[in-house]
């Protein structure tokens, strides 16, 4: 029998949830993702450092004062890695937006449009890059401006409740990152309690939402994110992407269990569920009622911005030994 990954890469694409090459050659993902963390863990290997020093030459030569520099090379550093990757695979790159410029959708879309145009100047087009911003209201509609007028594909992440989810569909943007674990793991925190699969919060949450977009017909794809263990994995085969990190890959590439398909268009259709439509107002109201979304939300933020201000430490250190 095929393996598990085999069998799940039939029902659901499958993306790497890392920005480790190695990876990715051995697991042979259709699409890759990554953020500040992932780039940040990557960049102390000694793998990496020739693209650490080329963006580093890259920023000396883009300024002429240190912050400015390392603002330029931490702008080359993603769009390098994000070129790398897709040497190693068929699909799509999500290259992030700084994590500080989550509630600034002026600077989010100026941000995207120089990782777009850097992108084309190594020769990549812009249909094999997806810009992900978080699923603030202001990250979303940068995101729709972006979809709209420069034709530029979104993943919006750091995506928790159903508000977020809704608005990410009404402004049409390509893709969404529910994050899975996430949401698990602030309910356990909670409740003090392990959540087997079928009781996990967070695959219901994905498979409420793939359900709703599905029933309505809206195009906006649906990529479960940061699991905890294959069994989330297996419970939303059949979702329209699923980003899986290096290690249960290898536990489900070294799994024969079958994996049956779980999600289907067909079967979303029959679901009973409400539409709703969103102003600000109401978006902001129900994520600030939503004491999940509203924690792991500001809480992501939170974290993918120190990340970032690490990894500008890193350069900034490497561009003053040129």
């Amino acid at each position: 029998m095929a393996s598990s990954l085999e069998q799940l890469k039939k029902l659901t694409v499958v993306v790497a949830d890392t920005g480790d090459f190695q990876s990715m050659k051995k697991y042979s993902p259709t699409d890759a993702t990554t953020n500040p963390s992932l780039i940040l863990s990557a960049a102390g290997q000694a793998d990496y450092q020739h693209l650490i020093q080329k963006a580093c030459q890259y920023g000396k030569n883009a300024a002429s004062n240190i912050d400015d520099q390392v603002a330029a090379a931490l702008d080359e550093l993603v769009v390098l890695f994000g070129c790398e990757i897709l040497k190693l695979i068929p699909g799509r790159v999500s290259t992030e937006v700084d994590a500080r410029l989550s509630f600034d959708k002026e600077a989010s879309i100026a941000k995207a449009l120089k990782y777009i145009k850097r992108y084309e100047e190594h020769g990549v087009s812009k249909e094999r890059i997806l810009i992900k911003l978080a699923s603030t209201w202001e990250g979303i509609q940068a995101a729709k401006l972006l979809e709209d007028k420069h034709h530029i594909h979104c993943n919006l992440t750091l995506l928790f409740s159903h508000c977020q989810a809704v608005a990410c569909a009404e402004a049409r943007v390509t893709l969404i990152s529910p994050f899975v674990g996430r949401i698990l793991d602030w309910y356990v925190q909670k409740s003090g309690k392990q959540l087997s699969a079928d009781e996990d919060p967070g695959v219901h949450f994905v498979t409420n939402t793939y359900n709703y977009y599905k029933k309505y017909g809206y195009k906006t794809q649906v990529m479960g994110a940061s699991f905890r263990n294959i069994g989330e994995v297996k419970s939303l085969a059949g979702c329209d992407l699923l980003t899986i990190s290096p290690k249960l890959l290898e536990e489900l590439n070294s799994s024969n269990d079958a994996v049956p398909q779980k999600l289907s268009a067909k079967s979303a259709t029959a679901c009973q569920m409400d539409k709703l439509s969103l102003n600000e107002s109401a978006f902001r109201w129900m994520l600030n009622n939503d004491e999940m979304a509203n924690d792991k939300l500001s809480d992501g933020i939170r974290k993918f911005a120190a990340d970032g201000d690490k990894l500008c430490a890193l350069l900034k250190a490497s561009i003053q030994k040129l």
